[in-house]
């Protein structure tokens, strides 16, 4: 049995894991893939402290050999649900069945999608939500970003270094997106802002091979709805949280509910990161919350060993 089990290897688990080795607790971090995160799809990061500008997959590989180096022992696997059994944790995987006195949740989140029709049927066929993973393929070509928040302005500004033509809808008459992120956007000469306006359909070409041909806008004031030729769409309209293998306490949206210590309604399991209802979802907050659940996992085994001193 580990002492703790952290679900996810991105920042906020990693994280976890070099604390809680430090502890000298028995750790064991598991992954879907051999780089995990959101952060690796993002082109360049500009607001994690100590690294002006660095790539998402450079960050995010400095975690994973700090990790390693830390002595955090990771493995590639699907979890497929998580459970109490009385003090004890059992993680249900493809492989088997693990057990631990703690688990910490850092299972992040997956991009929303708008719920249209043609959106899913046409999915790698023009339906994109990650330009740095996409963007090459519609080099000269025009696109379209929906959105109006960070992870929408910085993928238009990549979209706009490689498309022709780059159209950013938005259902407001205003951005959300940070100050500086606005005025780089607002200065591209081949960004073009469109307000007040959802899309409404997702049309792609007949035949064999499938691809986007254009969108339908409705105007959200007028009630003017107008077609809008593309080679692509691009979709940043917020994120769902990857929660449904743990039984724990959520708010409306799924994102788990934790106290001031990452804990959940469960005890012994915490969530840290995407994951977990909290003000932001950052890189620099998910790092916290990693080493803050960490130290709580410590003072909890160690309440369960000397159960005089708790309380």
């Amino acid at each position: 049995m580990y002492d703790l089990i952290i679900i996810g290897g991105g920042p906020a688990g990693l994280t976890a894991g070099i604390y809680a080795v430090r502890f000298g607790l028995d750790t064991l971090v598991l992954e879907r893939s051999e780089i995990s995160g959101q952060i690796t799809l993002t082109d360049i990061v500009e607001n994690y402290p100590g690294f002006p500008e660095i790539s998402g997959l450079e960050l995010m590989e400095k975690y994973k050999a700090h990790a390693l180096k830390a002595g955090v022992e990771t493995r590639i696997t699907e979890v497929l649900s998580v459970r109490s059994e009385g003090a004890k944790k059992v993680v249900s995987t493809d492989g088997g069945g693990l057990e631990a006195k703690a688990v910490i949740l850092a299972t992040g989140a997956n991009p929303k999608h708008l719920g249209v029709p043609g959106e899913e049927a046409l999915i790698g066929k023009g339906v994109s939500y990650c330009a740095t993973c996409d963007g090459p393929f519609f080099r000269n070509k025009t696109v379209v970003v929906v959105g109006g928040g960070d992870s929408a302005l910085t993928d238009a500004l990549i979209l706009s270094r490689i498309a022709k033509q780059v159209y950013l809808v938005h259902r407001r008459d205003r951005l959300k997106a940070a100050k500086v992120l606005q005025e780089r956007a607002f200065s591209a000469p081949n960004i073009e802002f469109i307000y007040n306006t959802a899309v409404r359909e997702i049309v792609g070409s007949t035949g064999e091979i499938r691809r986007v041909e254009k969108v339908i806008l409705e105007n959200l004031k007028s009630g003017e709805v107008r077609e809008l030729p593309t080679n692509g769409i691009f979709i940043y309209i917020g994120i769902r949280p990857n929660t449904e293998i743990v039984d724990v306490d959520k708010d409306e949206r799924g994102f788990i509910r934790t106290g001031r210590w990452m804990e959940s309604s469960e005890k012994g399991i915490y969530a840290i990161g995407d994951c977990r209802d909290t003000p932001i979802w950052q890189l620099v907050t998910a790092v916290s919350d990693g080493a803050v659940a960490a130290t709580a996992v410590n003072e909890y085994l160690e309440s369960l060993k000397y159960p005089e001193k708790s309380g």
